[in-house]
This record gives structure tokens, C-alpha cells and sequence, in this order.
């Protein structure tokens, strides 16, 4: 397998098939194709759980001390919710091609089930929320073949889930398999933590305190400051500060929402202060944003 023809290849199909993204999307909503031919500087980005295979161009990512790549050699695997900076490397000749892939968790439970105790399955539970693996044969081989039917409607919509399910097979078998069994393991220090990032996720607008999350994760509050940073790679206070900027971000992009209101919905009691932890955050002042926003969209 000539793997960096079968990636060129799988970059095309990605191209062509972005263009008529829409209809794939109906039938199978767990896979977003990613193209692009512009870079991106570094800046801050709020990734939902998935994985992330890329077959042209790379990434590079960087949350506090650490620093990961992924591209046609590692794919990224997210288990939690994680904000990070986040770099794109993309031209013309070489454009960005790739596929996120979104874990329907009751897919993988079931997945599990049928693997049951197998002795040839013995992954180690991972303790980061973030982590990189080789892009193996075996992927890219059932990637292609979801690409193929992603061009068929029924073929799409009866075999690409089983497609799917190889390819979390494959995951599941691979180095990156402890994170996705993370997902679903009850009672390890993961779970708990994933359990307190649900709990910010449902109530970020209130007032919540580190004793609280403490508390929710059934720990002390130094364990839970520890086993929190490892899993995120942060600190309790300064993930919800971050969710909730781009939690207004989002209302301002999207909902064209005035920057202090923003504020206010996202929890915020000062709208100078959060004008503040904005520019330090993103760099630029939310009107400067807003205003970036619009000219992209050319609005």
C-alpha cells in the first residue's frame, strides 16, 4: 500500500466531495469533511469530543506546555470537550483534506459489547482528554471505502454506518484505544472528570466554585485540581473562563449578539472585564472580532 498516493487520492475525494457536503451530511450526520487551502495563524478554538483524520496538510495544536501534531501520519483523538490554540498549515498545492468523525457513544458501547472480554483486547485507560495516534493501514483503508459510498445515497445511508463502526473498531484495537474506552468506563478519575466538565457544559452562566466541581467528581479538592489538569490540561477555573469567552463568541457571531450582552449570558457580571479577558484571550477586542467576522463573510 502506497500510503502517500492513497492519501493524495483520499484529499480528492475529500474536495469533490465537500462540494456536496450537505446531502452526505443526511446521511450519515457523524462525518464532517474538512477543506481548506488557506493557513491559519495560531488562535484559540473550542473542539468538541471526535476524531480528527487528516490526509493532506497538518495541524499543529498547543494547550499550556504541550504541543501535538496531527496530520497524514497521526490522526487527533478528542474525548472531552478542550479549548487550545490551534495552527493550520495549508496551501494551494498542498491544501488542507481531512474528515472529523463524531463518536455516537451508543455505537461504541455496543461495539464493546461484542468485543466483550477478549483477551487480544487489553488497551490502558488514558488519562488526557487529548491524544494522537498513528493513521494506520487499517483507517485509511475503511475511510476510503466510506468515501466511496458517500457518493450513493442508499449505499451511504445503509452501509456507512457499519463503515464506521470498522473504522472505531480500528481505533478501539490501536494505540488511541484507551482514550475511546475512557469515553464509556464508569468510575475511573476520567469519567468523574467528564462528569464535572458535563456539569459546566449544562450550567456554565452560574456561579460555580471549585469546591463544587470538587465535590460533583466525589473528590478532595487538591485530587481533583490534579486529576482535572491531567485529563485537560488546565486548571478548573481557567477551563470554565475559557468556555464561557467562547460561549460568547459564538453568540456574537452567530446570533449577532452586542459584545456586553454577550457578557452578561455567558455569566459574566462586568462587561469591561470581560472586554478584558477577551483581548487577552483572543488577541483582538470583541468588536475587532466581530468586525474580522463579518469581513470573511463579506457581510
Amino acid at each position: 500500500m502506497n500510503r502517500h498516493v492513497v492519501c493524495q487520492q483520499l484529499a480528492e475525494k475529500v474536495k469533490l466531495l465537500k462540494n456536496n457536503e450537505n446531502r452526505a451530511s443526511e446521511w450519515l450526520p457523524d462525518v464532517r469533511l474538512l477543506y481548506g487551502t488557506q493557513p491559519g495563524a495560531r488562535t484559540p478554538v473550542m473542539y468538541q469530543p471526535g476524531i480528527v483524520f487528516l490526509f493532506s496538510g497538518h495541524k499543529i495544536g498547543y494547550i499550556n506546555e504541550r504541543v501535538f501534531r496531527y496530520d497524514a501520519s497521526e490522526y487527533l483523538l478528542l474525548t472531552v470537550p478542550l479549548p487550545f490554540e490551534c495552527e493550520t498549515f495549508a496551501t494551494e498545492a498542498v491544501p488542507l483534506a481531512g474528515m472529523r468523525l463524531n463518536v455516537d457513544i451508543l455505537q461504541l458501547q455496543e461495539l464493546l459489547m461484542e468485543i466483550g472480554e477478549d483477551e487480544l483486547f487489553r488497551p490502558a485507560l488514558a488519562a488526557s482528554g487529548i491524544n494522537s495516534a498513528t493513521l494506520s493501514d487499517e483507517i485509511l483503508c475503511a475511510i476510503e471505502r466510506l468515501f466511496d459510498v458517500m457518493t450513493r445515497p442508499l449505499d451511504a445511508r445503509i452501509l456507512g454506518r457499519q463503515i464506521i463502526r470498522e473504522i472505531l473498531y480500528h481505533v478501539l484495537l490501536g494505540p488511541g484505544g484507551g482514550a475511546l474506552l475512557a469515553l464509556v468506563s464508569r468510575q475511573t478519575h476520567f469519567s468523574l472528570i467528564s462528569r464535572v466538565l458535563k456539569r459546566i457544559e449544562n450550567h456554565y452562566t452560574q456561579n460555580l466554585s471549585v469546591d463544587e466541581l470538587a465535590a460533583e467528581a466525589n473528590m478532595s479538592v487538591s485530587a481533583f485540581h490534579h486529576n482535572f489538569k491531567s485529563v485537560t490540561s488546565t486548571s478548573p477555573l481557567q477551563y470554565l473562563k475559557t468556555y464561557r469567552l467562547h460561549k460568547a463568541r459564538m453568540l456574537m457571531i452567530h446570533d449577532g449578539m452586542k459584545a456586553s450582552a454577550a457578557a452578561m449570558r455567558v455569566g459574566y457580571e462586568s462587561a469591561s472585564q470581560f472586554s478584558r479577558e477577551f483581548k487577552r484571550y483572543f488577541g483582538v477586542t470583541p468588536g475587532e472580532d466581530a468586525a474580522r467576522i463579518r469581513t470573511m463573510q463579506g457581510a
